[in-house]
């Protein structure tokens, strides 16, 4: 993936295509998910895991967010609440293995990074006590190792390494590292950082004008590297070649967060105010094409899907639901 392309001369080609969309379908192109293809019965492609975990007792808190070690078989699940542990480990077989809470405070988003020689575990925290507003890296076994902001501070726009209630992060085999920084705060933008943790790269402002983003959520990368960054009322790919390639688009649907499928052909999508994952058919290599829904997995009422995560190695899904609070996993039928 390129590194320093400078962000500000696709921006406004993003608002200005956004607004031209809206202008020219209006609401019948953005009135319901359901406009889009989508699947006609076909058979089911996962099924739940009913013995995972093995005491769903450990979950004490809301359950917001779940990340996959594949190359170690665990499982990472981030929780809020009053006396609570905030993150639990489990087994990739659903055995509780043991739990943290040092400096965390409110975890929104987890992403676990394995390099060649060690793992590490990313949470956002979007607390605003003395933890707060910041994205933090730590050993699998809790250990801080790194703080990326100012813990406690609310930040500005206007400062790169200043979050106000970061939403997620996705961290490359490189060490490059891209933050959603706007989960309800003042920020609303997305930040490419160096291994280094230098800026690349930052774009966007709150608002819903050009070149402006409103409650951003989640962002993942394909292997061409493509980033998809999503919202919680619509979503599109986001290219590295200096121009936004819309993909989806809703006003109606809440989206929260996407992980490809082991074999990147599909996304797996948490719609949170209809209970369901939508699998999405991955766009093709030079072209984003039309938004396919190939399957579903309809949940229970009220679970309210926040996170999800893949399993690259077995190809589980595993969900976060801040509705039921607790992480289910469901595994693939083929």
């Amino acid at each position: 993936m390129r590194r320093g392309r400078p962000a500000g001369l696709w921006l406004p080609m993003a608002g200005a295509l956004l607004a031209l969309l809206a202008l020219l379908w209006g609401s019948q192109f953005l009135k319901a998910f359901d406009y889009f293809p989508h699947w006609n019965g076909q058979q089911q492609m996962y099924k739940l895991d009913i013995g995972w975990p093995k005491l769903p007792e450990y979950f004490t808190g809301q359950t917001f967010c779940v990340a996959v070690d594949s190359l170690h078989g665990l499982v990472y699940v981030g929780q809020r609440g009053d006396n609570v542990p905030k993150v639990l480990v489990f087994s990739v077989e659903g055995y509780f293995l043991y739990s943290w809470n040092e400096t965390v405070e409110m975890p929104h988003g987890i992403f676990v990074l394995n390099t060649a020689t060690d793992s590490s575990v990313w949470i956002t925290d979007v607390g605003t006590g003395k933890y707060g507003h910041t994205v933090k890296q730590y050993s699998p076994s809790g250990k801080l190792l790194q703080v990326l902001g100012t813990p406690g501070y609310a930040g500005s726009s206007l400062i790169p390494l200043q979050f106000d209630q970061p939403a997620e992060i996705f961290v490359e085999e490189s060490g490059d590292l891209y933050v959603v920084d706007g989960d309800g705060g003042m920020n609303n933008r997305l930040l490419k950082l160096s291994n280094d943790y230098k800026e690349i790269w930052l774009t966007g402002t709150n608002g819903t004008g050009i070149g402006q983003f409103k409650i951003p959520h989640s962002v993942t990368v394909d292997p061409v590297g493509r980033m998809y960054l999503f919202f919680t009322t619509g979503y599109f790919a986001v290219s590295e070649m200096n121009a936004f390639d819309f993909f989806c688009l809703s006003t109606v649907i809440i989206f929260v967060l996407n992980r490809f499928t082991a074999d990147y052909k599909y996304l797996i999508v948490a719609q949170l105010n209809i209970n369901r994952l939508a699998i999405l058919a991955a766009p093709p290599v030079g072209a984003i094409g039309d938004c396919v829904m190939v399957n579903t997995v309809q949940l229970a009422d009220e679970t309210k899907p926040h996170l999800v995560d893949v399993d690259m190695k077995s190809g589980a899904v595993y969900i976060a639901e801040i509705g039921a609070q607790q992480v289910q996993k469901y595994i693939p039928l083929s």
